[in-house]
């Protein structure tokens, strides 16, 4: 069992990626605000709290990936929705391009040799693994 110092590294390092992946695509939906985005990213077993995203969605829309906009059916509350720019849109297909490429690697096994073409490989520990190719998936 992993000790809580080192899950909160590998929170810091891995999974705050994922949670960004999450929201890019959920956004691309349709629009989403922080409540529900903390509640499907929960849904998923990741433990997000408003301290974490807000602060995440507010970063996400200054660089140009997300639009913050009020959310009109809030009324005076100061909620906003999120909704998928075109930049955003732009990131989001490059991660799920990497994403197929990372989940063939990590999970299936496959490589890709120097010709392009797929094949199982085993690595130095004879684990499955795989060498990247720079031209993404076909």
């Amino acid at each position: 069992m992993m000790q809580p110092a080192a899950a909160r590294e590998v929170v810091r390092e891995f999974l705050l990626s994922f949670w960004k992946v999450h929201i890019l695509h959920h956004a691309g939906e349709e629009p989403v605000v922080g409540q529900w985005m903390m509640r499907e990213l929960r849904r998923h077993g990741y433990e997000v709290s408003p301290g974490t995203l807000y602060p995440l969605l507010a970063r996400m829309a200054e660089r140009g990936w997300l639009r913050a906009a009020a959310d009109p059916k809030a009324g005076r509350r100061a909620r906003k929705e999120y909704t998928l720019t075109r930049g955003g849109r732009s990131v989001l297909t490059l991660l799920r391009r990497e994403v197929v490429e990372l989940h063939r690697e990590v999970v299936l096994g496959e490589e890709e040799d120097s010709s392009g073409k797929t094949r199982t490989g085993r690595g130095r520990r004879g684990l499955p693994c795989a060498t990247r190719s720079r031209r993404g998936p076909s």
